[in-house]
């Protein structure tokens, strides 16, 4: 029962075991029809509006510094985890950002990078940062302490937050689907209405993770200029 419940977490497949499952990050580039790049559709304009208003909204986060196309990595990393989330809801596509090794990377390095950028080019803003301002002098030592492991685990959190949040709701849906085959007619209509409603939430979560993702990793840069 465990084996089939977490099966759709597996990367590797059974051609050669071989993992596979992750070609899934690719298949947006296969959905991309040719039109998209020459004819403006309805599709493409709501997505340009979306685009829009993250680049606001980024380029308020990360304040006056922020340089032309500094918004671009965090929206593309919007885009890419929105894909991945919303592809992992439909049937037989594997949900890479379910897995620690794909939200690590991506958390990880851009963490990585903030920091050393952060303590070469502003050390002391970086050292104010450890000690929050009106901190009474006998608690400095503690707060530098409180403040340094919030900032070593914060790729930590961004990774482990997304990845549960992806792996709960298909566990759930996962749960209540195999229950089906022992229900009688009227209770197999009531399951189809919660899968229904579960997966709603679902495409509101995979939403919700991306920006959250997104959102937390501009302010993570803006603390280091």
């Amino acid at each position: 029962m465990m084996t089939n419940l977490f099966s759709s977490f597996d990367p590797s497949t059974n051609i050669l075991n071989l993992s596979l499952n992750w070609l899934s990050l690719t298949l947006g580039l296969l959905l991309l029809p040719m039109s998209f790049w020459f004819i403006p559709s309805r599709i493409h304009m709501i997505w340009i509006n979306i685009i829009m208003i993250l680049h606001k909204e980024f380029k308020t986060l990360l304040g006056p510094f922020n340089l032309k196309g500094s918004t671009l990595i965090f929206i593309s990393l919007f885009s890419l985890i929105l894909f991945n989330n919303f592809m992992g809801l439909f049937p037989y596509i594997f949900t890479s950002t379910s897995h620690l090794s794909m939200t690590l990377s991506l958390a990880l390095p851009l963490w990585l990078s903030f920091m050393i950028f952060g303590w070469m080019n502003n050390t002391q803003h970086m050292f104010s940062h450890l000690v929050p301002q009106g901190t009474p002098p006998i608690l400095m030592p503690f707060m530098v302490c409180i403040e340094t492991i919030s900032n070593l685990i914060r790729p930590g959190t961004l990774a482990v937050r997304l990845a549960a949040n992806m792996i709960a709701g298909h566990l759930l849906l996962t749960l209540l689907g195999n229950t089906g085959p022992m229900m009688s007619t009227s209770l197999i209509m009531l399951l189809i209405l919660i899968q229904i409603l579960l997966l709603m939430l679902e495409f509101a979560v995979s939403i919700i993770q991306s920006y959250v993702f997104a959102i937390l990793s501009t302010l993570y840069s803006s603390e280091v200029i």
